[in-house]
Parts: structure tokens; sequence; C-alpha cells
């Protein structure tokens, strides 16, 4: 089942005898289980009717007994298991959940990895229960999610925020969330966020950060890259080496797809879909690099991302001790110059 559709239900006090949360993105698994515990009971009846297991201090048989009992002045019980990928007996849980108590709910939260589908409780879980896998967020849905997580708060965002949110803070949505909420707690609901709330609440320069260095090497914006380059020098944290070069391999993937569309005459559409774009100026802005760059250029410019990602871990042995920077402003005039560079 899906985040949404689930949490729904939940909150409509529709509940299964059994639920497995797992996966690698905990942020979900958390919030699932925080609506349950929120609405399985009422304050009056946890004491007696809510029972909370952690995975590396349990073994199975506890959680079987904690299940069988029968609620106490309440319509049912809650038994939420924690941390359950930490439980070396956690298998021998597939007969119970072959024949769940019917005024139970089982909740077991595996977090960090997916439960193998192939085990029996695995199937006998989704056969009696619900199954809800939390799979991590690629990097192009992340300003997407920032947008629907803030419209569920009552803001709203620019896209141009949303976008220097998730290249600043990465795909784990604990974080991300995290900082959202500090970034609204002085904010009127209703607000609109924009970048440049986002530079004075949370610290990311609107005109200094990978999303504007990687257009600005697409559309081959000299004195632009070259800023953006010298303000990284001076704050090393405002663009760490690995950050900006997954950056940029994403950035000129969606450049030669784009170019590989137009070959095969896409439509707006299509090329909007298969790159996952939501707003027509940021098709503008890769149809400016696609144009500022042959295919075979590009593949050049994937080289030297793998040359300089093999350079900045030490792999050529010249190069010890050489700073980020230095890499970076070597790597960022070679892309601008690609086509003129020696085979």
């Amino acid at each position: 089942m899906d985040f949404a559709p689930l949490l729904k239900a939940i909150k409509g006090k529709d509940f299964a005898p059994l639920y497995l949360l797992h996966g690698d993105e905990p942020w979900f698994i958390d919030q699932l289980e925080a609506a349950i515990e929120a609405n399985a009971l009422q304050e009056h009846e946890r004491s007696f009717n809510q029972t909370i297991l952690y995975g590396k201090d349990t073994e199975y048989l506890q959680v079987i007994d904690a299940a069988r009992r029968f609620p106490m002045m309440a319509e049912r019980q809650l038994v939420i298991l924690r941390e359950a990928q930490d439980m070396r007996s956690l298998k021998e849980l597939a007969a119970y959940a072959e024949k769940p108590s019917p005024t139970t709910v089982l909740v077991i939260c595996h977090k960090h990895k997916k439960l193998n589908g192939n085990t029996a409780l695995a199937k006998k879980l989704k056969k009696n229960g619900v199954v809800f896998e939390a799979k991590a967020l690629y990097e192009n849905k992340v300003p997407g999610w920032i947008s629907t997580y803030l419209k569920g708060k009552k803001y709203s965002i620019e896209p141009e925020a949303s976008n220097l949110l998730g290249e600043f803070l990465g795909t784990s949505l604990g974080k991300i969330s995290n900082e959202l909420d500090k970034l609204i707690i002085n904010l009127k609901p209703g607000t609109t966020i924009t970048a440049k709330i986002v530079e004075d609440q949370v610290g990311v320069s609107k005109d200094y950060n990978v999303f504007e260095l990687q257009k600005a090497i697409g559309h081959r914006d000299v004195v632009k890259a070259t800023r953006i380059v010298n303000y990284f020098k001076a704050n090393p944290k405002a663009g760490p080496l690995p950050m900006v070069m997954g950056s940029l391999y994403n950035y000129f993937s969606k450049v030669f797809c784009l170019k590989e569309l137009h070959r095969k005459r896409a439509s707006k559409q299509e090329i909007m879909k298969a790159l996952s774009l939501r707003f027509d100026f940021f098709l503008q802005d890769y149809e400016k690099s696609a144009r500022n760059y042959s295919a075979h250029g590009i593949t050049r410019v994937f080289s030297l991302l793998r040359e300089y990602d093999l350079k900045s871990k030490g792999v050529e042995s010249n190069l010890a001790g050489k700073q980020e920077n230095e890499l970076l402003k070597e790597l960022v005039w070679k892309m601008m110059n690609v086509e003129q560079l020696p085979a």
C-alpha cells in the first residue's frame, strides 16, 4: 500500500491486525508508527493495552505472548515491535502471522532494509495484514516531496527554493523534514517560501550553490561558474566535491537524455515526463545546455567526472594533498572547454 492512503486509513481508525513497515527510508516508518500509536487507543486505554518492544532485547515468544493477550476495557490492544531488523528470532513470528489475534494490532518496524519477501513470515504478513515498503526517494523526487510536505503544513514554496533545498539537504527525509520544520517556525501559515527566505533562514545561497553551478557550466557562463567555484573555496561546506560531482552527473545525464529524445522527435509532454520535470523553465535550462554540448562532448564530460572522482580519492599519486577546490576548479574549466580538449 502507498504511504498516503495507508496514513489516511490509519487516521480513519481502519486497522489491520498486522503491519509490516520495512525499507530504506525510516521517516515513512516513523510517521506510520506514530499515527498508529496516536489513533489505535485512547489516552486512558494505553496503560494496560499498549506494549512497546525492541528487537535487540526481545525474543519471538515475548512478542507472541503480548499479542495473544486480551485487551482490558478497550476494543483492541497495540503491540509495537521497534528495530525488528535486530531481532534474531524474527522469522519465528510466522506462526503468529498465520493466525493473528483479531483484537490486537501488531506493528513490526523493520528499518534501513527490506525484509526478505520470500520468507514465510513476509508471505503471511502480506496475506493477513498490511505490508508497506518505505522506499528511499530519488534525488529528482525530493523537490516535489518538499512541496507536498509544506502544503500539508499550510505553506507553499517556489520551485527554485525547493530545488535549492533538495540540492543542499540530500535525500534523507528525516533531515529534510527537520530543516523544513525549523524553516517555517517563524513564518505565518500561508506564506510562500522563496529562495531568499531559504538563503536567510537555512544559510544556503540562492546564487552560489550546486544548482547554479551546473546551470552555469551547461550555459557556458564562465564568469558565473568561476564566482561559484571561488565561493565554494571560501565556504567548503557549501559545495563538497562528492556532492558537486554527483549533481553534475545527474544534470548532464538529463541533458544527454534530452538530446536523445530530440533525435527521436519526442513531444514536449514526453520529454517533461522522461526528465521528471514539473515546470517549463527547467526544460528551457536543459534545452540551452543541450545546444551548447554535442553528444560526444557530454560523453567526455562523464569521463571527466569519473577521472576527477578517482583523483579526489587519491587514486593518482601525483595529486596527493591536492585540495578539493583545486580539483573542482580544474574539473569545471575542462567541462566548459570539453569540445576543445585533445582526444
